[in-house]
């Protein structure tokens, strides 16, 4: 099972000072978790895409690559590029480079974002959200599986004889998740090409992520990709830690009292309560996480989210040392019990080569027979 974080690269004021950092500094102060994530043995930085304040990450790609030229292990991934405005010759061209450039440790998480306002600036419609993801995606897919294609669409221009260059790394593209927090088109998506579905529940009881997840199950299963229990799942989370819970209640609930995302409104009691943010000591998080597999079954995939809020960047470097060397150790532990030997591990660009040279094989043995 793969543990790692995720961000969302907000610029947001440090309610305990008041200083705000600057798009620079968030920027690189990004680059620095990253790298603090594979230093304390976590397998996948991720982060988002958004092209409004108070966000900074507009180019992923740009970050991942230079994120890519110094580290040697992690996955690099988003969570979300934007299927829905984004050109999906760009996305097939920019992550099969970004897979050249990382040899291979690359994946990305689509979704249609929730800012409704940025549809027009790249013209196009919010209310076309669904139609454009399916479209996307379907043209998206065929780009990096077809040297050659002839394609025509509703929401952009045909393309006749293209080739989308450079073609993927050794001819495995990507491995793909779809994101969502609540449009159940999504999951039936994922099912239906057999990618993976990543339920970003940070905002969400567990009983609607349970649900979310029991449907792309069942249809990975109705499409013929394998049984129920061999979908590939990835959830998000949220922590922040101290050696003592109470410390972290103390610390962190200014934080959350004004965070952009969800201040002003719940409790902080009333939030972990219906969400899983975990607020304490690493023992609590480490029982709220490795209870989910209980609500969702054997799942691929657990992101945190942990460098928000106006947190500052010694603080984040701390929370990843605590996942690091104590919450992660014991949750693959955990994870790792009773785990049926037919549910797979997460795809990778190395398991993916492998599995597409052993149907080269096995369509050689059979042609030879």
């Amino acid at each position: 099972m793969q543990f790692g974080i995720f961000t969302v690269g907000d610029v947001t004021p440090d309610p305990t000072t008041g200083r705000t950092p600057t798009e620079a500094e968030r920027i690189k102060a990004m680059v620095t978790i990253a790298l603090k994530a594979e230093e304390v043995g976590l397998d996948v930085f991720a982060m988002g895409e958004h092209h409004n304040p108070p966000f900074v990450p507009s180019s992923p790609t740009t970050m991942l690559g230079y994120i890519a030229a110094q580290t040697e292990r992690i996955v690099l991934s988003t969570s979300t590029t934007l299927i829905t405005t984004n050109d999906p010759v760009k996305i097939a061209e920019d992550y099969a480079m970004l897979q050249h450039l990382a040899d291979g440790r690359v994946d990305l998480m689509l979704g249609r974002g929730n800012m409704a306002p940025v549809y027009p600036w790249f013209g196009y419609d919010p209310r076309d959200g669904i139609p454009l993801t399916v479209e996307h995606y379907g043209l998206l897919h065929r780009l990096w599986r077809e040297d050659v294609i002839d394609w025509e669409g509703q929401f952009r221009t045909p393309l006749q004889g293209f080739t989308a260059t450079p073609r993927p790394l050794d001819g495995v593209p990507p491995f793909v998740w779809h994101g969502s927090i609540r449009s159940q088109e999504i999951p039936e998506l994922a099912a239906f090409y057999g990618d993976g579905f990543f339920h970003n529940n940070i905002f969400w009881p567990i009983r609607h992520t349970k649900q979310m997840v029991e449907l792309y199950r069942r249809r990975y299963e109705q499409h013929g990709h394998g049984s129920t229990d061999q979908a590939i799942v990835g959830l998000g989370g949220q922590a922040f830690m101290r050696p003592n819970s109470q410390d972290a209640v103390r610390e962190f609930r200014p934080y959350f009292d004004v965070a952009p995302v969800y201040g002003h409104g719940p409790s902080l009691e009333e939030f972990t309560a219906q969400t899983p943010l975990t607020v304490g000591s690493p023992q609590q998080v480490i029982e709220r996480y490795a209870g989910m597999r209980d609500h969702v079954g054997d799942y691929q995939r657990q992101l945190f989210l942990m460098d928000h809020a106006g947190l500052p960047l010694g603080t984040v470097l701390e929370q990843l040392e605590f996942l690091g060397g104590e919450v992660v150790p014991v949750l693959r532990r955990e994870m790792a019990k009773a785990r049926p030997a037919h549910v797979p591990d997460a795809p990778t660009h190395a398991s993916m080569k492998a599995e597409l040279e052993a149907k080269g094989q096995d369509v050689l043995s059979r042609g030879s027979g």
